[in-house]
């Protein structure tokens, strides 16, 4: 249940006002039928006296629409079930609408008795004619339902307000944990990516090949300016992360030699203008040497496949698989990341799938990105 609203004495006044306003505007309306109907007799009588006849016999019907307002605004669970609306109805007939008839009785016996007291109000009062307590039971009436339409219609908006709200906050908490998830996890890929070069420039070390050692160094350095740089975006271009890709496989061949095969295809102009998110590749690439070339002595089949359908863009890498020998355990990080990453950033849009696939003669490993070709226009914002 939504909390009552707080009222100042500003929003009180502000209330007051309005309120005045609409019953004003009514009497007014009502003052003009009665003085067209007296100007068709030829009765003489100015607007004026007729306006202020109607204004003095509704003040009580201005003070009481105020309160219901007040009131039903404040008690919300009056209007929440058909009784409270009954009860507070009840309550007006056997509470309000008596004083309103002494009210008009009293306002008689101004015009017609200067001196009078209460048992003239009293006496007045009921022997009132009957369409005019019906008159005044029917303004009664309206006005109360004219005010629960009102605080109905007010609770409803405040309602919705706080509903709308609550989603907002839930929605700004989803997103802040995700990115807060989205960080975690490129915090765990650099260090990862950094690991496995330096595994790469420490082999060509125990190798004892100075010379080539220290061109690894270099291009490690190279990468490593990539992977900081692109750490401090969420996006990257698709020609800049193939760059990348590229310099990491120009390390990798220092220490594999001629044995590493890669063939890169489908890497056209059109889909080096799309977008992905920072090393999103490189952990595909290092999954297939992992477990190729680091499983035997003979040379790599590795294969990167790009096609785009429309605006989705398919990446595939896979490599053979050799029976019978033991796969690289390493810390199996770099494709779980992957994927995680990818239901982050895109929300459902991209998915990474992997299976061991049969052609050629040959059984094969294969991952396979599908994903927007650019940015989620959310992220562009």
């Amino acid at each position: 249940m939504t909390q009552p609203p707080a009222y100042t004495a500003a929003s009180l006044l502000k209330l007051l006002l309005n309120n005045i306003l609409i019953w004003t505007s009514l009497c007014a309306v009502g003052a003009l039928g009665n003085y067209g109907d007296l100007v068709k007799h030829g009765t003489q009588r100015s607007y004026s006296d007729i306006l202020w006849a109607w204004v003095s016999s509704h003040l009580l019907m201005m003070v009481f629409s105020t309160c219901l307002y007040l009131i039903f605004m404040r008690r919300e669970r009056l209007l929440s079930k058909a009784g409270g609306i009954a009860l507070a109805y009840g309550v007006m007939l056997l509470g309000f609408l008596p004083l309103e008839l002494m009210y008009i009785a009293t306002l008689d016996l101004l015009r017609d008795k200067p001196g009078f007291g209460l048992q003239d109000i009293v006496s007045t009062a009921f022997n009132l004619r009957g369409f005019t307590i019906f008159l005044e039971f029917a303004w009664s009436t309206g006005t109360f339902i004219a005010v629960l339409a009102i605080c109905t219609w007010r609770q409803a908006r405040i309602r919705e307000q706080v509903l709308q709200q609550s989603l907002n906050d839930v929605l700004h908490l989803r997103l802040d944990l995700e990115q807060q998830r989205l960080d975690a996890l490129r915090g765990q890929l650099e260090p990862h990516f950094i690991f496995n070069c330096l595994n790469a420039i420490s082999a060509l070390v125990r190798a004892d090949d100075k010379r080539i050692a220290l061109t690894g160094l270099n291009r490690l350095s190279d990468l490593l300016r990539y992977a900081l740089t692109a750490s401090t975006k969420d996006w990257v271009r698709l020609e800049d992360e193939m760059t990348f890709i590229r310099d990491y496989l120009e390390l990798q061949r220092l220490r594999y030699g001629q044995r590493l095969q890669i063939s890169i295809a489908g890497d056209t102009a059109n889909v080096l203008a799309g977008d992905c998110p920072p090393l999103l590749l490189q952990p595909l690439l290092e999954n297939a040497l992992r477990h190729d070339l680091d499983c035997h002595e003979g040379s790599s089949d590795i294969r990167m496949q790009f096609s785009l359908q429309a605006e989705e863009l398919s990446i595939k890498v896979s490599n053979t698989v050799t029976d019978g020998i033991a796969a690289n355990p390493g810390l199996g990080l770099g494709l779980p990341q992957t994927r995680a990453r990818l239901e982050l950033i895109y929300a459902g849009r991209a998915s990474m799938h992997s299976e061991r696939t049969q052609g050629d003669g040959q059984l094969r490993y294969e991952v396979e990105i599908r994903m927007p070709l650019h940015m989620p226009e959310s992220a562009a914002a």
